[in-house]
């Protein structure tokens, strides 16, 4: 039986990255092990640059720290201990699975010395690059809002198994706007665009993210790919298993 199409006048596609755009696992079994295997390295080549001190004072706050001396023992990662110790907190986070700006936005930048070096290529599901392209052709503007750092969703896009899907993309939201779970975070995200909320509509695999972006007044769609988790309530939202499913530029049943 052929899915029944998911029919939306938005004219703003508003785009998940993992389960949606992407498999959950690229992201658990490519990348999180990329950070884990190359930030001592990275630390190693890149610890006075001003962008790893900045994450790594995130970091510490994040951890629960008053400031990096308290992390690491000193204003810097000048020495060896204090890269082991800020190691040593990263996989702590990891491990917490922690939706941290500090974590991101470190992460982001180990992944860019593995994108830029062909190490790491980004997985996404085969009809997303063709739809994405169509959606574009018919004058929609596509977003990414992922917990994923901007300079980790630029790299994402930017270098895929289907090559530099970036210039699809009009812009990118991360958590510094606001958990993804909280109805605010969408309404900011509506007023950065000018547009009313009915006009925007969010794919995304998490029922709880969905539920937020409904109650800000935004379109919503919950997207089944293979592996992703359960979900509770997933009635709540329209759902679909490819982009193909999204038929776009047709007036809303709602």
């Amino acid at each position: 039986m052929e899915p029944h199409p998911i029919e939306t006048s938005a004219r703003i596609i508003l785009l998940d990255i993992e389960g949606t755009t992407s498999s959950v696992r690229f992201v658990y079994d490519e990348m999180f092990p990329f950070v884990r295997r190359e930030l001592a390295e990275f630390l190693d080549h890149n610890a006075g640059k001003e962008a790893v001190v900045a994450a790594a004072k995130q970091i510490a706050l994040d951890g629960g720290k008053s400031s990096l001396k308290e992390l690491v023992g000193s204003d810097d990662l000048s020495t060896e201990a204090a890269q082991q110790k800020l190691t040593t907190e990263v996989i702590r986070q990891m491990d917490a699975d922690l939706k941290a700006t500090g974590l991101k936005d470190l992460q982001g930048q180990v992944w860019e010395a593995g994108f830029r070096s062909g190490d790491l290529r980004a997985h996404v599901y085969d009809e997303v690059p063709g739809c994405m392209r169509q959606w574009k052709e018919a004058g929609k503007e596509l977003r990414i809002y992922s917990s994923g750092s901007i300079q980790a969703q630029k790299l994402f896009f930017g270098h895929t198994v289907a090559g530099n899907l970036l210039p699809l993309l009009s812009g990118h939201y991360d958590t510094t706007i606001g958990s993804k779970r909280e109805a605010g975070s969408y309404t900011k995200i509506v007023e950065d665009l000018g547009c009313r909320a009915n006009e925007v509509i969010f794919l995304s695999d998490i029922v709880a993210e969905l539920d937020a972006a409904k109650q800000a007044g935004l379109q919503t769609v919950l997207v089944l790919r293979p592996g992703n988790a359960q979900q509770e309530n997933p009635q709540q939202h329209p759902s679909l298993q490819s982009f193909a499913e999204l038929a776009i530029g047709k007036p809303s049943n709602s």
